[in-house]
């Protein structure tokens, strides 16, 4: 069994939602965490989860929201937490990929949903984009541990992020030619390792430039059996029982 730890999944992305759970279910991907990661997506990943058996989700405000987030919609974060299903607060994080003109407002929403997700006992998804240090420097300030959604820094980081208690997610770039994601892979080890499709972003190889999808989440794992020199059965063991551990999935 194979569990995708980070997908999006949505009416506007997929035309028959039936069909892509068959698809996973045919390429033994049993079960799915969905990131609601604004107003819209919240409201969807909810209902989906309480539709099909097979998904959990994650809520939380992306970055990319900072502008229409405030005090109610965080209150309101806080009650769908209490939810069925959902396994954790994500994704959230800092992203300065496009600048840094808000800076200081994804700095004070982060730490606000890192606080809620502190008092509330759960685990967090991050999105770190171009803003390693501070994203760093804030995860240290909580007593919270999750996942860093896929990871693409150095070794060095990859080591620092799993010294603090979390694990990474390894998604379809690792299958990507000139990806270097493989040293990451290396020199963590599967302990530290829960795949993730980011769905419908981010396809692996066969299939890049087609849209992206859980049922994917094999080749990924054979792509890091290769790399480890292990097999997919074993990979399929170990990141399942790191992402039901973490998110406390039975």
């Amino acid at each position: 069994m194979f569990i995708d730890t980070h997908c999006h999944l949505s009416r506007e992305d997929y035309d028959d939602i039936d069909l892509v759970i068959k698809e996973n279910r045919e390429a033994g991907v049993n079960k799915i965490i969905i990131s609601g990661c604004s107003k819209d997506w919240i409201d969807e990943s909810l209902e989906l989860s309480k539709q099909y058996e097979d998904v959990f989700v994650t809520l939380g405000y992306h970055p990319s929201e900072v502008e229409m987030v405030d005090d109610l919609l965080l209150d309101d974060l806080r009650n769908k937490l209490k939810s069925n299903n959902v396994v954790g607060l994500g994704e959230i994080g800092l992203d300065y990929y496009y600048g840094k003109d808000n800076k200081n407002q994804q700095l004070e929403l982060f730490e606000k949903q890192l606080k809620i997700a502190e008092e509330m006992g759960l685990v967090v998804v991050i999105h770190s984009r171009d803003a390693t240090e501070d994203t760093i420097n804030c995860l240290k300030k909580y007593n919270v541990t999750g996942v860093i959604h896929c990871f693409s820094g150095s070794v060095e980081t990859a080591k620092i992020y799993v010294n603090m208690g979390y694990k990474l997610g390894i998604g379809g770039v690792v299958t990507f030619k000139n990806s270097k994601l493989y040293e990451v892979v290396k020199e963590v080890g599967l302990e530290n390792i829960v795949l993730e499709t980011d769905s419908p972003y981010l396809t692996p190889t066969p299939f890049r430039g087609q849209k992206n999808s859980s049922k994917y989440i094999p080749l990924i794992a054979e792509c890091i059996a290769d790399i480890l020199n292990t097999s997919v059965q074993n990979v399929a063991d170990i990141t399942t029982n790191n992402a039901c551990n973490l998110f406390d999935l039975k």
